[in-house]
């Protein structure tokens, strides 16, 4: 491993929202630039990796695709564990996914740190005639919940790159704030203090009688 390459930032995101939605396609889309119309339903967790470059500085993205379905939330659940970024995806064309988004900012609120994590809404499938769900609306949850919101299509490739752009970017705005915040803590500029002088005399113990 190069030096380069242990100074790059490593971020974990997660990729959630009811089944169905298009969580799979997306993360295709943004990872191989593929669309796969037809494909298996996500079972469990399945991830993949893709290198960026935000304002000069290489990020290391590791995606995990998380299933939606009931039963497979508390696999889910385990993996909230340092995540640094969530992408929350709902089905413009899908009246209940959108519903659902209070109960995932429920679940994120439960075992994440709100202020400490970077979250991007996604309304997919932006490209159909038939939407159940108006930006207006869409733009008015993420407000509430202090994220940005997107319109996409991962079929036709809509807002897919600048999403994972935002995020990316928001998520190392995020790590640079901790990371000042550490280096400003007292206990660490306690081991900046000035060294000991090795060369300097000790005072010779007084012998008695």
């Amino acid at each position: 491993m190069t030096s380069g390459e242990k100074d790059n930032m490593v971020a974990k995101i997660l990729t959630i929202g009811e089944s169905g939605v298009g969580k799979t396609c997306i993360l295709l889309r943004y990872t191989d630039n593929k669309f796969i119309k037809h494909h298996l339903t996500t079972i469990g967790i399945d991830y993949k990796t893709k290198d960026v470059n935000i304002n000069g500085k290489s990020i290391k993205l590791k995606i995990w695709d998380t299933a939606g379905q009931e039963r497979f939330r508390n696999i889910t659940q385990q993996y909230y564990k340092g995540a640094d970024g969530i992408v929350l995806v709902f089905d413009l064309t899908d009246r209940n996914s959108f519903e659902k988004i209070r109960e995932w900012m429920k679940q994120i609120q439960s075992y994440t740190q709100r202020d400490s994590i970077a979250i991007v809404l996604l309304g997919n499938k932006c490209d159909a005639e038939n939407k159940a769900v108006s930006s207006k609306e869409a733009n008015d949850i993420a407000t509430e919940y202090k994220m940005k919101f997107f319109e996409t299509s991962a079929m036709n490739n809509i807002n897919i790159e600048e999403s994972f752009k935002e995020l990316s970017t928001e998520i190392m705005k995020i790590k640079e704030i901790k990371s000042n915040n550490y280096d400003n803590t007292p206990q660490n500029q306690s081991q900046q203090l000035k060294p000991v002088d090795r060369n300097e005399k000790k005072e010779k113990k007084k012998g008695c009688c």
